[in-house]
């Protein structure tokens, strides 16, 4: 049986991918000799818990079992050889860690990351986060996300503006409103070359309308329409959205300003 040693929180990362490292070091320690760091893995496991934006990305066994007493019984029942539950555990982690260290960022994602979290970094920006975190893992999801990101980006330039809208309009409706406010509208310009650019946005507006009703969750699905949205799909939802909230935040402070 483990014997735990007391919890010192010096010796907690401060970095969240160091922490998942560590995470996982414990895990594979217990799997392969015994460890004496459940009091670790329980701190740590709970902080992750807390955290919609990395909760569904830990592994199954660490979301089921609470400490590592009831770890060990379900690695030692998946794999005999210390090779092989090395093996588990570090491919089980490896969504977790390839996000906290960043490498499914698209370019994007810190342009829109900053003009986000300038407008609102606990909600807007928090949002935003969601939609990341679940591009690869949850592409249903994030598509959804996308779509509550520029609504909620909309909504509130709309009451920052002083813009009566109603809680049930539609995304393009409210993209409609938000460009008259922030003279976005393709009509309120006369160079053509303007008109083509903003008309682009509204097309990529109502595009991400279409995209979350015919391929997100957020709909039931006809049988007559089969598709289920790839990682290919939420990237480029996630990514869309990201840039028209950008564009939209970006113009709307500027205005403040002036």
């Amino acid at each position: 049986m483990d014997t735990a040693r007391p919890l010192d929180l010096t010796e907690i990362p401060d970095s969240l991918a160091e922490r998942a490292a560590m995470m996982e070091s414990i895990l594979i320690e217990s799997a392969t000799g015994g460890s004496n760091g459940t009091k670790y893995y329980e701190y740590l496991r709970r902080e992750f818990m807390r955290s919609e934006n990395t909760r569904h990305l830990l592994p199954d066994f660490v979301r089921t079992h609470r400490t590592l007493g009831a770890f060990w019984p379900y690695i030692r029942d998946a794999a005999g050889s210390y090779a092989d539950r090395r093996m588990i555990i570090t491919n089980a982690f490896t969504p977790l860690i390839d996000y906290l260290e960043g490498r499914d960022l698209a370019p994007m994602d810190s342009v829109a990351s900053d003009s986000l979290r300038s407008f609102d970094s606990e909600g807007v920006h928090e949002v935003w986060e969601k939609a990341l975190s679940r591009r690869k893992t949850d592409p249903e999801g994030a598509i959804t996300i996308a779509r509550t990101l520029l609504e909620t980006v909309l909504k509130r330039i709309l009451d920052e503006t002083g813009t009566e809208h109603s809680d049930t309009a539609d995304l393009p409706k409210l993209y409609r409103m938000a460009a008259e406010e922030l003279n976005l509208s393709p009509t309120q310009h006369s160079a053509e070359a303007i008109k083509m650019i903003l008309g682009g946005a509204t097309t990529v507006v109502n595009g991400l309308g279409t995209l979350r009703n015919r391929l997100s969750d957020s709909h039931g699905r006809s049988e007559k329409i089969p598709v289920r949205p790839a990682e290919r799909h939420a990237k480029l939802a996630v990514n869309m959205a990201g840039t028209m909230a950008s564009f939209l935040v970006e113009t709307h402070l500027d205005r403040q300003k002036s």
